[in-house]
C-alpha cells in the first residue's frame, strides 16, 4: 500500500478504537451511576477490615462525581481493550510473516495475563497487607481520616507499578529474540539483577516500608529467574533460524 493509504487506514483504526472506548464509557458510566452498582464500595472492600467501621471521606464537593468518571474510564478501557487490540493487530498483521503472527499472539496474551496478575497481587495482597501493617503501628494519639482521593491515588499507583513490573519477562524475551541479550548473560549478571530489581521496586512502590518493596521484589525476581529459563528456548530458536539462513545463503 502507498504511504498515504497506510495513514488513512491508521486513521480509521484509531477512530474505531475511540468509538469502542466511547461506547464502553457510556455503558460503564451508567453502570457506576444509574444501575446502583457501588463501584467505590467494591474498590474499598480489600481494606474494609482496617477502616474499623469508618468510611472514606471526601473534601471537595464534586470529588465523588470525579471519582465515578475515573472509575468508568478505567472500566471502559478494560471493556474496549479487545476491540483496540484487534484494531492494532489488523493494522500490523499484513506486515508480519506467518511465523511472526503465530509468535506474536501468545506474547500479547502473556503480556495481558502478567499485567492483570500484577494488578490482582497489588489489590488483593499488597494493599491489605500494607494497611494491616499501618494499623498495627502505635498511633493512639492520632485519629485517621483517609480520604477517597488519597486511597484511590495510592491504589492506582500501586496497581500500575505492579502491572508494569510484571512485564519484565516479556521485555527479556523480546531482547533475547532480537539478539541484544543471551541466557548466559542473564545468568552471569544474576547478582546485579538482584540489586537492580530491588532498587527499581523501591522506587516504584509508594511509601518507605521495606515490606512493601519486598512484596513486589520477590515475585518480580522470581519472574526474572523464570525468564532465564524461557529465554533459553527463544535463544535456541534464534540460533536455529540464523543457521538455516546462513546455509540458505551458502547454497545460493
Amino acid at each position: 500500500m502507498p504511504f498515504l493509504d497506510h495513514l488513512e487506514e491508521l486513521r480509521w483504526r484509531i477512530l474505531k478504537s475511540l468509538l469502542a472506548i466511547a461506547i464502553a464509557f457510556v455503558f460503564t458510566f451508567w453502570l457506576c451511576t444509574a444501575s446502583g452498582l457501588d463501584i467505590i464500595g467494591i474498590a474499598v472492600k480489600p481494606i474494609q477490615p482496617y477502616l474499623h467501621g469508618k468510611h472514606l471521606v471526601y473534601t471537595h464537593p464534586i470529588e465523588p462525581f470525579t471519582l465515578l468518571l475515573q472509575a468508568a474510564g478505567v472500566l471502559a478501557l478494560v471493556l474496549a481493550e479487545p476491540v483496540v487490540a484487534y484494531q492494532i493487530w489488523a493494522f500490523l498483521a499484513p506486515a508480519l510473516t506467518k511465523k511472526e503472527r503465530k509468535a506474536l499472539i501468545p506474547v500479547l496474551i502473556a503480556a495481558a495475563v502478567l499485567f492483570l496478575a500484577g494488578i490482582a497481587l497489588s489489590v488483593f495482597m499488597f494493599v491489605p497487607v500494607t494497611m494491616s501493617l499501618m494499623d498495627k503501628l502505635p498511633h493512639g494519639s492520632l485519629d485517621s481520616m483517609l480520604t477517597v482521593s488519597e486511597y484511590f491515588s495510592f491504589l492506582f499507583a500501586v496497581s500500575l507499578a505492579f502491572g508494569v513490573m510484571f512485564e519484565l519477562p516479556i521485555v527479556i524475551l523480546a531482547l533475547t529474540a532480537i539478539g541484544l541479550i543471551t541466557p548466559q548473560l542473564l545468568s552471569k549478571y544474576r547478582r546485579h539483577a538482584i540489586v537492580a530489581t530491588l532498587i527499581v521496586c523501591e522506587i516504584v512502590t509508594p511509601g518507605d516500608f521495606i515490606i512493601s518493596t519486598l512484596m513486589l521484589w520477590i515475585p518480580v525476581y522470581g519472574l526474572y529467574e523464570l525468564s532465564i529459563i524461557v529465554s533459553r528456548f527463544v535463544f535456541r530458536a534464534r540460533l536455529k533460524r540464523e543457521r538455516v539462513a546462513a546455509h540458505g545463503g551458502l547454497a545460493e
